[in-house]
C-alpha cells in the first residue's frame, strides 16, 4: 500500500523444520485499499507439518477475515480461541497467533496470543509499546496482549514464531535459546549497518542469524519471520526491449536518463540504444561470468545492465518458487533492486527483433510481454509493490 507520503514495504521469510516438507507457520495478509488498511497474520500450528500446518491454517483465515470485517479485536481473538482445540497433554492451543491491523494513517492495533512478543525498531533503537494484558478465566494458559498505538516513518515492525527465538535451544551457544533481548540487539546492529535495508531483506537476516544458533544450520522447529517496513516510497524503472519506432529511440533514453530512482536494462539491443543515445560506454563485468548465466555489464549511472528475456523468465521462475535470496546472478540481482523499491515502472519496446525471426511474427515479443506480466502479477501481490507497464 502506497501514498505519496508512506509506503507499507511487507517481507516474509520462512524455513520448514528439518526432515519436514510442509511449514507448520503460517503467514496470510490482505490490503484493504478503500481504507488503506493492511491486515497480516502470523499462526504457529503445535508441532511440526501437515497436522500444524491446517491449524495454523484454520487460525489465520479466521484471524484474516474477522480484521478486514472490522471486528472488535478481543472478540476476534475470543472466537478464535473457542475454534482452536487444545492439547489434552500440554494444555496449551493448538495454534498460537500475532495479528496486525495497520494503515497508512499509522494507526495500529496488534494482538498476540503465544507467539513472542514483536519489536519495534525505531530510530535504530528498540522500542518498547505498552500493551493490555487479558487472561481469560476460561483458558487459563493462554494470555492475550493487545497493543493500540502511532506508527512513526521509518519504523519497522518485526514480529516472528518460537521457532525464531527457540534457535539453538540448549547448545552451548544459546543454552536459552536465541532470545528476544539478543534478537533486538541483532535487529538494532543490522538497521544501523545498512539503513536502507528492504523489509524482505531483513526478514531473511533474521532467519540466516536464528539458523546459525542451530546445529548445521538445520531448523530445529519451523521458522518465520514478517517485517513491515513505514517508509516514503522508492521509484525505479526497468527497460527492456527496443521501442516500435526506431525515431523513439532518443526518447526513450532521455526519459530513462532523468527518471529519479534505480534504473535497470534488460537486453542488449536496448542497453545499446540508452548508450548510443547518451553517450555512454558499456563494459562486460567479468566476476558475473561464473552464474550459469548470461554475463551483466557496467553503465554510469544504471543500477543493473543484462541480458533480457532469459533473465527476465529465471527472475518470474525465482518469484514463483518463493525466492531465499540469491544475490550473486543477474537475476537475483534484479528481485533485490525489485524488493528494495515500491513504485516499479516497466518501460516494455514493441519492436519485433529482426535479427532472429521472421519480422511478421510476433513470438519474442509476445513472450517479454507474457514474462512481465507474470514477474508485475508476483511483485504487486506478493510483495504489495505497485506496477505500472508501459509499451513504446
Amino acid at each position: 500500500m502506497i501514498n505519496q507520503q508512506l509506503f507499507i514495504d511487507m517481507g516474509i521469510s520462512q524455513r520448514t523444520k528439518h526432515g519436514q516438507e510442509i511449514c507448520g507457520d503460517v503467514f496470510k495478509y490482505s490490503q484493504i485499499p478503500g481504507e488503506q488498511r493492511l491486515a497480516a497474520v502470523l499462526s504457529d500450528g503445535l508441532g511440526s507439518g501437515i497436522k500444524a500446518n491446517v491449524q495454523a491454517s484454520i487460525c489465520s483465515t479466521m484471524a484474516l477475515k474477522f480484521v478486514t470485517e472490522n471486528m472488535e479485536m478481543s472478540r476476534s481473538a475470543e472466537i478464535i480461541m473457542q475454534a482452536l482445540p487444545e492439547c489434552q497433554v500440554r494444555k496449551i492451543s493448538y495454534a498460537t497467533f500475532t495479528i496486525v491491523d495497520t494503515n497508512l494513517n499509522r494507526q495500529t492495533r496488534i494482538v498476540e496470543m503465544g507467539n513472542p512478543q514483536f519489536i519495534l525498531i525505531r530510530d535504530d533503537a528498540p522500542v518498547e509499546i505498552p500493551y493490555k494484558e487479558l487472561k481469560p478465566e476460561k483458558w487459563e494458559n493462554r494470555d492475550l496482549r493487545f497493543y493500540d498505538f502511532k506508527i512513526q516513518v521509518n519504523d519497522r515492525l518485526v514480529f516472528f514464531s518460537d521457532g525464531i527465538t527457540q534457535a539453538g535451544i540448549g547448545s552451548n551457544k544459546s543454552p536459552m535459546g536465541w532470545q528476544a533481548d539478543a534478537c533486538a540487539k541483532y535487529l538494532t546492529k543490522t538497521v544501523k549497518a545498512k539503513p536502507e535495508l528492504s523489509a524482505h531483506e531483513l526478514a531473511d537476516c533474521v532467519i540466516r542469524e536464528a539458523l546459525r544458533n542451530e546445529k548445521n544450520y538445520q531448523p530445529a522447529d519451523d521458522m518465520s519471520c514478517a517485517v513491515l517496513y513505514f517508509r516514503k516510497p522508492r521509484k525505479m524503472l526497468l527497460f527492456s526491449g527496443p521501442p516500435f519506432d526506431h525515431s523513439r529511440d532518443a526518447q526513450c533514453a532521455k526519459r530513462f536518463d532523468s527518471f529519479a530512482g534505480d534504473k535497470i536494462i534488460a537486453g542488449g539491443t536496448s542497453s545499446e540504444i540508452i548508450a548510443r543515445e547518451l553517450k555512454k560506454e558499456i563494459t562486460l563485468d567479468n566476476t558475473s561470468l561464473a552464474h550459469n548465466a548470461p554475463p551483466i555489464s557496467v553503465m554510469e549511472g544504471v543500477d543493473l545492465v543484462c541480458e533480457g528475456v532469459l533473465t527476465l523468465t529465471r527472475v518470474a521462475e525465482l518469484l514463483e518458487e518463493n525466492y531465499h535470496g540469491d544475490t550473486f546472478s543477474p537475476a537475483g540481482k534484479m528481485i533485490e533492486i525489485f524488493l528494495r523499491n515500491d513504485v516499479i515502472t516497466f518501460l516494455v519496446g514493441t519492436r519485433i527483433n529482426e535479427a532472429y525471426q521472421d519480422p511478421k511474427m510476433s513470438t519474442e515479443l509476445e513472450y517479454r510481454r507474457n514474462i512481465i506480466k507474470r514477474i508485475a502479477k508476483d511483485l504487486k501481490e506478493n510483495f504489495l509493490k505497485e506496477i505500472n507497464i508501459e509499451y513504446i
